[in-house]
């Protein structure tokens, strides 16, 4: 063994990141207001572990053609297999089907919590993110996936984003319809691929999809991606059916539903978009949700109306260009999730908003605090025989609600102790030395008032002598704490806490 102790290199794994206290802070803020909207339409919190039985997370995997591909898994010590949950829409069809005699129906729940993904990370990728998710397990008509919609919408308006989304809607059952029609029934690899083209509309363009529908598409790189080789009549017939929209839904509907008028899911799906249409018409909700043909999601995963929600405003990529910011969330009806558990039919709907990317568009539009958040007042220690006396300050301010820490590093320099304070934040520094204990007083630094005074202070001498932000107060403990509730950061947290 080497004499020099071998040290680690504190690094983390790819695809994952560390939040700091503004990010917390900030995300906390936003997921109030997301629970605010769900509990108001009569949404109930719960709560499943990461872990569970990788059977029960079943093939419903996102995006991979590999069954239970992507996922962390580890193999426990009864031999069975576990895995982190890659998203919150499997477990939770466990827990309804584990406490079906036990729970209401339909059974509504809001679920926030970390997903994980054994994917290859890259930027914006991550292999741990959070999201929120709503669902209502037991309601079959279109309704419950038309009041998922409408509490899109007002999740949306509630974070401050109203006029800049849309929130846009479909259904599987058409979309099969159209597929049934072009013949392809009988070739599910076929089929796959024209959903899976339609699903990359807004990335590839028109053009693109043209492509995929038929032989083969080249991208910029080179790269050749085998499409699904329609005839050219009904690659037309697929483009014809994507430019299906108009200027209401109800005309968008009366479109599409020539494009698959006779096939039995076809018919399915237009009937199920007419109800939905009705449903928000009546509430109050056309100018903020609307049928759009090009909306996928989930092609092993979804069985009925399928909406994302979709933030209209632009942002430069990568190249510098302007493009739409793109999808914060969506959802679907999943009717085939819960019956892998159950004999009977179990039909559910809900949707899931990505955390992190909504965070994103939050800061881009100014409707994120991302600043840091208030510290705690310090009372710095400048006398080490009177910590007993600095923890009753301390504690004073506590008991009357101000966040409050006395300082516990090993410096008794005056200087390193403020700079501490500031580091955290602080608003205030509360200087209690020989002389101030013995005429009675302390002093009460402002720093936050301190930093805009100080700036207009040209030399370390006038520092000094004004010692800008700096104040005296009586040193008895309710002196102390009514000083320190008056500073204005200190009011504005405890008008915002309590």
């Amino acid at each position: 063994m080497n004499e020099k102790t071998k040290r680690i290199d504190p690094r983390l794994p790819r695809g994952f990141e560390d939040r700091l206290p503004g990010e917390i802070a900030a995300v906390d803020q936003m997921i109030a207001k997301i629970r605010a909207v769900y509990e108001r339409y009569g949404f109930d919190p719960v709560e499943t572990p990461l872990f569970e039985y990788t059977e029960a997370l079943g093939k419903f995997l996102p995006d991979t053609d590999r069954p239970n591909a992507g996922v962390f898994s580890l193999q426990d010590d009864d031999g069975q297999w576990m895995s982190l949950r890659y998203d919150l829409t499997a477990p939770l069809a466990r827990h309804f089907a584990q406490n079906f005699n036990d729970l209401p129906k339909p059974y509504r729940s809001y679920r926030a919590g970390y997903v994980f993904r054994n994917e290859k990370p890259g930027p914006g990728r991550f292999r741990q993110f959070m999201q929120f998710d709503a669902d209502t397990v037991g309601a079959a008509g279109p309704e419950a996936d038309a009041e998922m919609c409408m509490m899109m919408a007002d999740t949306m308006d509630a974070l401050g984003l109203a006029g800049k989304y849309v929130v846009k809607v479909s259904s599987r059952d058409m979309l099969d319809g159209l597929t049934g029609e072009l013949g392809l029934w009988a070739d599910a690899q076929r089929q796959l691929g024209v959903l899976r083209a339609i699903d990359k509309l807004d990335r590839i363009g028109l053009q693109g999809v043209r492509d995929l529908l038929g032989y083969a598409r080249k991208d910029e790189s080179g790269d050749v991606t085998f499409g699904a080789n329609l005839t050219p009549d009904a690659i037309e017939r697929v483009l014809t059916f994507l430019d299906a929209a108009a200027v209401t839904s109800r005309e968008t509907v009366a479109n599409l539903a020539r494009q698959v008028a006779g096939n039995p899911r076809g018919d399915k799906g237009i009937a199920d978009l007419t109800s939905i249409v009705e449903q928000i018409e009546a509430a109050g909700y056309s100018d903020r949700v609307r049928i759009d043909p090009t909306v996928v999601r989930g092609l092993e995963y979804y069985t009925g109306p399928v909406f994302e929600i979709e933030l209209t405003f632009a942002v430069q990529n990568e190249k510098g260009q302007d493009v739409v910011f793109g999808s914060v969330g969506g959802g679907g009806r999943y009717d085939g999730l819960v019956s892998r558990f159950r004999s009977e039919p179990v039909p559910a709907t809900g949707f899931s908003i990505g955390v992190s990317r909504l965070a994103n568009a939050l800061k881009m539009t100014g409707n994120l605090g991302v600043t840091e958040p208030v510290g705690p007042v310090v009372v710095l220690v400048l006398d080490k025989d009177q910590t007993p006396r600095y923890q009753q300050i301390t504690s004073a301010l506590r008991q009357a609600g101000i966040r409050a820490e006395m300082f516990m590093g090993n410096t008794k320099n005056f200087g390193k102790q403020v700079a501490y304070a500031d580091k955290r934040n602080a608003p205030a520094v509360i200087i209690e030395g020989t002389q101030e204990r013995e005429a009675g007083k302390v002093q009460i630094k402002d720093l936050i008032v301190g930093k805009a005074e100080a700036q207009a202070i040209k030399d370390n001498a006038t520092y000094k002598s004004e010692r800008p932000g700096q104040f005296e107060c009586d040193g008895d403990l309710g002196a102390i704490v009514s000083a320190v509730k008056a500073l204005p950061a200190v009011k504005a947290w405890l008008e915002r806490t309590t």
